[in-house]
């Protein structure tokens, strides 16, 4: 459908620009107008143009501190979900949610999206100007809602999708708490030692005028290089990162990362399911709510999070395009489980292809949430291992010379 650039004016006098989209400046103008809204200029653009510029006109240097997390949409979809189940209209649906929203980003997108609504264009076009907010699958499961008349069924899959998704990153990142809080005052406190306690007990061997034992020697040798060039490892350490960023970002870089992810022993797992039970999981939801297959693998293509398993669904996309089945064609890729590989074949087979993706997502969340739990169980004793070696290690080369004095002096 063509998109028109407009300027107007409202009912109360005051100017105002945006874009709407209608089948032809007459009924743009009729749709303007239905609103209350008055146009004095409007103009045919391409629609990618007509979103860059709203989006555009729309920014302000606030938004930069108006970070929106995942769960608070969650929480917002669920409301919308209920409201417009219960028979609300979308605009009043939105503008009874404003108040609620504690956010200010997400209520100032709301009342933006609201207006944008109010003006005569579909929730799936006003969405679509905050893409930092609003993931291209949430737009366009919206934009096949609204064509089918099932916008309620919609935000409601969308809501159980998200909540989900945050349920399942929630189980990991407490899985991984304690190991990771274990390791961060582990290392403060292995600084502090060789930095500060270490150089005040091996002080008194200096004097001494014979060769100390090889396990001190070393000991005070990294004594010493922590107490003088400690910020050197930091800003080496700062580098490194700074290094890594820019070259995960280059796409030759990028897919190193990946591939060096996937081959990992123990990491490699873990992103292989957890990138297979969010494409499933995507996926299914699509294909429940209308989405062509061709359609539906462009869009989670981008949300794999690897570029190893983007890469292999889209040339699985373009062999389902010349006819072949979505089984044979993930098949073909080594990066996809055979477990998820059969399911996707019953799934055709049977004609339950959604269902069956939900089902792969289950099962491979599952398998995600123990496969951490497990890690997170191996991670603490790892740990503890670690320290008692490293102080086992401080406590023998700080005894050594004391024992040979006592030989000295006996």
């Amino acid at each position: 459908m063509p998109v028109y650039e407009y300027t107007a004016i409202t009912r109360q006098g005051k100017n105002t620009a945006g874009v709407v989209d209608a089948d032809s400046p007459v009924s743009a103008r009729k749709k303007l107008r239905s609103s209350s809204i008055f146009p004095t200029t409007i103009r045919e653009v391409h629609e990618t143009v007509a979103l860059k510029k709203e989006a555009t006109m729309r920014w302000s240097p606030a938004k930069i501190f108006e970070r929106i997390r995942a769960s608070e949409v969650a929480i917002m979809t669920r409301q919308l979900a209920t409201l417009v189940g219960a028979g609300f209209p979308l605009v009043t649906a939105i503008d009874a949610l404003l108040p609620q929203s504690r956010s200010q980003g997400l209520k100032s997108h709301l009342a933006k999206i609201k207006d944008n609504v109010v003006e005569g264009n579909s929730f799936a076009h006003a969405l679509s100007l905050f893409p930092g907010t609003f993931s291209s699958l949430y737009i366009n499961m919206v934009r096949a809602g609204e064509s089918t008349g099932t916008l309620e069924v919609v935000l409601d899959r969308l809501a159980d999708m998200m909540e989900r998704r945050q349920a399942l990153k929630m189980k990991i990142q407490s899985a991984l708490a304690y190991p990771v809080l274990m390791s961060v005052i582990g290392t403060i406190v292995l600084f502090l030692l060789l930095t500060f306690i270490v150089p005040s007990i091996t002080s008194i061997f200096t004097d001494m005028n014979r060769l100390l034992p090889a396990p001190t020697r070393l000991l005070m040798a990294i004594s010493d290089f922590f107490k003088h060039w400690w910020w050197g490892l930091f800003l080496m350490i700062g580098v490194l990162m700074v290094a890594y960023y820019i070259f995960s970002k280059t796409p030759s870089g990028r897919l190193i990362v990946d591939r060096v992810k996937l081959r990992l022993p123990l990491m490699g797992p873990l992103v292989r399911k957890l990138a297979v039970a969010r494409f499933s999981r995507t996926l299914g939801s699509l294909q429940e709510n209308g989405v062509p297959m061709l359609q539906a693998l462009e869009i989670v293509k981008n949300i794999a999070g690897n570029v190893i398993i983007s890469d292999a669904i889209s040339e699985a996309a373009v062999e389902v395009g010349r006819g072949h089945s979505l089984g044979a064609s993930l098949g073909r890729h080594s990066v996809f489980p055979c477990l998820f590989i059969q399911m996707v074949v019953l799934g055709e087979q049977s004609g339950e292809l959604a269902g069956m993706l939900n089902k792969v997502a289950d099962v491979f969340e599952n398998e995600t949430e123990a496969h951490v739990t497990t890690m997170a169980s191996l991670l603490e004793p790892f740990m503890i291992l670690f320290m008692a070696v490293i102080v086992g290690f401080i406590v023998l080369s700080t005894c050594l010379p004391i024992f040979e004095m006592n030989q000295l002096v006996g």
